[in-house]
């Protein structure tokens, strides 16, 4: 028996990287998994990669700051796989730059992408969790919404919103049974981050207790922890995934 044994789960940008990882850990541990991404045929071969590994795993295009698209999201999972019991809000894109030469385009896309996405895939999920007995909800934050980074005003100050999203939310959601909570990564070996300065890097790689960066599996791990019913007491919690990093 695995620890989602039929509850459909509902993942958002995760075509690749951290996000194909909890679509991974979440459909090991028997849920379907239904993909949404922005990039259509990036979901579908993901969707197929996770099918060879036995997961019952299928994928559709969506922009999470699309109203319908996600309610077409979550509709399409509901179908195909059941009510969604899971829904985990990880799409987000960035757009560094230091606040004087950030176009305010740039820093709008971010905050769209991810505090709306989070709002939408909550909202949509939330109306079909409440009519099937409960869920839970895991927005993917980040430790720049705990702390601020250089040259990421709008990806810091979206990620902060997501944690304000989450405690609001699950103050809402849980007399429905409905559970929500953040999860916040720190340094974690994707090609994004393999892709910075060696010095920046090992600056980075200082400030961590544990002496090293996490694996997208990892934090996949926390997100199947609070997807289940091992985390079934915890709503409105922020699991930073950070190896100690700015305890």
């Amino acid at each position: 028996m695995g620890l989602l044994d039929g509850r459909a789960a509902v993942i958002t940008g995760a075509a690749q990287g951290i996000g194909f990882e909890i679509a991974r850990a979440l459909g090991a541990a028997g849920a379907p998994v239904l993909i949404g991404d922005l990039d259509g045929d990036a979901a579908w071969v993901a969707a197929e990669r996770l099918r060879k590994e036995d997961i019952d795993a299928a994928a559709q295009r969506c922009d999470v700051t699309d109203e319908e698209d996600v309610s077409a999201l979550v509709a399409e999972c509901t179908e195909r796989f059941g009510p969604v019991k899971v829904m985990v809000n990880n799409a987000g894109i960035t757009r560094d730059a230091t606040m004087r030469k950030m176009s305010p385009d740039d820093f709008r896309a971010v905050l769209d992408v991810h505090l709306t996405g989070a709002w939408n895939g909550t909202r949509y999920a939330a109306e079909v969790m409440r009519a099937h007995g409960g869920g839970s909800i895991v927005n993917i934050s980040s430790i720049a919404g705990k702390v601020g980074n250089f040259g990421q005003t709008n990806y810091s100050a979206a990620k902060a919103g997501m944690v304000g999203l989450t405690k609001a939310a699950a103050k809402e959601l849980a007399r429905a049974g409905i559970r929500v909570n953040a999860v916040q990564p720190g340094l974690i070996r994707t090609a994004m981050t393999e892709a910075m300065p060696r010095a920046a890097w090992d600056a980075k790689l200082a400030e961590i207790p544990l002496g090293r960066a996490g694996e997208p599996a990892e934090v996949a791990q926390a997100v199947l922890f609070l997807a289940s019913e091992m985390a079934s007491y915890l709503t409105g919690a922020v699991l930073e995934v950070t190896g100690g990093r700015y305890m």
